[in-house]
């Protein structure tokens, strides 16, 4: 078995192209290797920000040879009456690459045929790479692409070097007039290069030893984290490790080295956001918490040289930090000096959308809508949450926009707010609310903690959701550029989550009440509000699908409705446990069946039906049943106890089952087969309460 290694040396890659690119690299060689029909052991990519490295372990020297047997034309039509071969048999010869005395009989069911025996594969597999990896290499996707020099050729940065080695072989080919061979380059200052790999086997220790490159990016990463972990027990502390900011870290350097630098503990009286801000954002640093949660005067940053005088390398990043800490202690001195008020008078020169109006106009109506909302009664923390806190959280909400930090940091904004909210003396449960509104920020990401945070975060979406949805700007298969997914994804969790009884169609329709008159409106207002309805459904559906519900059952939940998302929710997790228990496709195809009686007949039945017109002994019993279980599934609806509920199919079942077996449905006598209609339908008015049977495929 062989051993294939490919490096493509690139210019230096921005971090956030690495990942896709080991991806792309891996699959499409994947690919490749199973449509030529090689197997292969082991495919393994890492990247630095100079190169990708893929090394196959374990791959045949070529393809497997196998005899293939290939139908020509009838005997009839290959040979003449004469004996001799046709041009039909002369041609199929040809194209076999056989000589026409090799041709033979072959018995089929249509009759009988010349055939051909020809030996296939056996194909070279550095062959087979050296063709196609051009291709693969100059179709990897990026972000963003360019061309350099005279050369047209597009990629995410200027191609210097490649290797391509099938064990000690050079696998020959040219991209963009850069052939491939054995020479590699290193780091810029360890190992420049370039060095000469002798074979496969050889390319990593080469990286290693010679070139100063750490060429796994996992490897770089548990680097960095074991020595600043060292270096922060060093000063009494701990790091702050980001994960998104470690990923982003250990993919712009080969040769990490972490470094352990202070700053003057003044800066200490800023917030401690503020701080780790300016760190993470700028300086790409990483802060240091003491073991109580103190930040301290202390910061860790990487390094792609190991410096022979490391000291003077880290004052030069502590001088660079601190210009940065000396301008957010600015904005924070400075917003000081404001105050809400005066950023409440300044939104309403700030836009929101076009023609939705200003941001101040937008605050004007999160507030109407939080003081509206608080005061629910689906809304169960309305005992906790005061009316006129919410109508300040809400008037307040965008008020940090305009503030010097916020400015000059963006992922601060409404965290700003609630620092500064209680700084300022605003209401204190407003000020929590600021500080969480943009929560739900994505799928992995909490909903705020505090309840009016959560009511101020749904205002927010609403307002955004049916402002774009008037305007016609809905979200397509490939563009969503006001995030309303996201808006409509924060609401369902938010309600599941916090467990509100808010029914949404209300929500958004009081949002859609509050925008003043003079907008020019591209949909109807009950079209806008229709076409929300719909995709809100289809969000809360995704929802429930990527935590791993059956397609099926969140279909029959949600066909049986949605508005109160928290209800749909929990009558999924029941309808879940009661399709794992014996008897449920029987009892979900006794009331699919039901269901599918009363559509066929157009509806009319409104479940009233007449005791006088039973006739027979199982409608009987069916009317028995449905009174018997009328009371009991009142009171565990109005409970929620729905798991209890969908019991209660197991119990009516049998007899429904009866009815079925025993009395004609459709009756000659129209009063009669009528009231047998009323009688299904009154057991479908509340079975269908809890799914939709019907979309079950049992």
């Amino acid at each position: 078995m062989s051993h294939f290694v490919l490096e493509i040396g690139v210019e230096e890659l921005p971090a956030r192209f690495l990942a896709s690119l080991e991806r792309e690299l891996h699959d499409r060689f994947a690919a490749l290797l199973e449509g030529a029909g090689l197997s292969w052991e082991s495919i393994s990519v890492d990247t630095t920000p100079r190169r990708a490295v893929l090394h196959v372990y374990g791959l045949p020297a070529a393809t497997p040879v196998r005899e293939e047997v290939a139908l020509g034309p009838s005997l009839k039509a290959a040979y003449g009456s004469d004996g001799q071969p046709t041009r039909a048999a002369l041609g199929f010869a040809r194209g076999q690459g056989v000589g026409v005395d090799e041709l033979f009989r072959q018995e089929t069911p249509k009759g009988v045929y010349v055939a051909a025996r020809r030996t296939v594969g056996g194909e070279a597999a550095a062959s087979i790479i050296a063709a196609a990896a051009p291709g693969i290499i100059a179709a990897l996707p990026f972000p963003k692409r360019m061309h350099w020099g005279e050369n047209r050729f597009l990629f995410a940065r200027p191609l210097r070097w490649i290797v391509a080695l099938m064990d000690a072989e050079v696998v020959p080919f040219s991209v963009a007039g850069v052939e491939s061979g054995r020479l590699t380059t290193g780091h810029r200052v360890h190992g420049k290069g370039p060095f000469t790999v002798a074979s496969a086997d050889d390319f990593d220790a080469v990286l290693k030893e010679k070139c100063g490159v750490m060429v796994s990016g996992k490897a770089r990463r548990a680097h960095i984290v074991a020595r600043g972990d060292e270096l922060a027990r060093a000063v009494g502390g701990r790091i702050l490790w980001k994960e998104s900011l470690l990923d982003e870290v250990q993919g712009l350097c080969e040769h990490p080295v972490p470094i352990m630098g202070g700053f003057d503990p003044s800066f200490l009286e800023l917030p401690s956001v503020v701080l780790l801000t300016s760190m993470e954002t700028h300086q790409k640093s990483f802060g240091v918490e003491s073991e109580d949660g103190r930040l301290l005067p202390y910061f860790l940053t990487v390094s792609n040289v190991d410096s022979l005088e490391p000291a003077l390398v880290e004052k030069g990043w502590e001088r660079v930090l601190r210009a940065r800490l000396e301008d957010a202690r600015f904005y924070w001195n400075t917003d000081l000096k404001a105050s809400f008020e005066v950023w409440k008078e300044k939104l309403d020169h700030v836009i929101f959308l076009g023609p939705l109006g200003s941001m101040g106009d937008k605050c004007r109506r999160l507030s109407a809508l939080c003081e509206w909302l608080a005061v629910q009664p689906g809304i169960t923390c309305a005992a906790r949450v005061d009316a006129a806190s919410a109508a300040v959280a809400g008037r307040c909400a965008k008020a940090d926009l305009v503030s010097q930090m916020v400015g000059e940091f963006d992922t601060l904004q409404g965290i700003m707010g609630g620092i500064y909210g209680r700084v300022m003396g605003l209401d204190p449960a407003a000020a929590d609310a600021l500080a969480e509104q943009y929560l739900p920020a994505g799928p992995d990401t909490p909903v705020p903690a505090t309840d009016l945070g959560a009511l101020l975060s749904m205002a927010d979406k609403a307002d955004t959701l049916v402002g774009c949805f008037g305007l016609g700007s809905i979200p397509t298969g490939a563009a969503d550029p006001f995030a309303l997914r996201r808006c409509a994804l924060g609401i369902a969790r938010i309600l599941i989550e916090k467990g509100f009884r808010l029914p949404v169609d209300e929500l958004f329709a009081k949002a859609q009440s509050l925008y003043s008159g003079g907008i020019a409106w591209k949909l109807d207002k009950a079209e806008a509000l229709g076409k929300l309805h719909d995709f809100f459904v289809g969000r809360v559906k995704n929802l429930f699908l990527t935590q791993g519900s059956d397609t099926l059952l969140v279909e029959a939940v949600l066909n049986a409705g949605c508005e109160d998302v928290w209800a749909a929710s929990r009558r999924l997790k029941a309808l879940e446990a009661e399709s794992t228990r014996p008897g449920f496709a029987a009892s979900a195809q006794t009331f699919k069946r039901v269901a599918n009686i009363l559509r066929k007949q157009g509806g009319g039945a409104d479940g009233s039906y007449s005791r006088a017109l039973l006739r027979e002994e199982p409608e009987k019993a069916l009317a028995d049943a449905l009174e018997a279980m009328s009371a009991r599934f009142d009171a565990l609806w109005a409970a929620d106890r729905f798991d209890e509920l969908l019991a209660l199919m197991d119990d009516v079942r049998p007899t429904v089952d009866a009815f079925f077996e025993g009395v004609m449905v459709m009756d000659e006598d129209p009063a009669v087969r009528a009231n047998r209609l009323n009688l299904l339908q009154a057991l479908r008015t509340r079975m269908g309460l809890l799914a939709d049977f019907t979309a079950l495929q049992m």
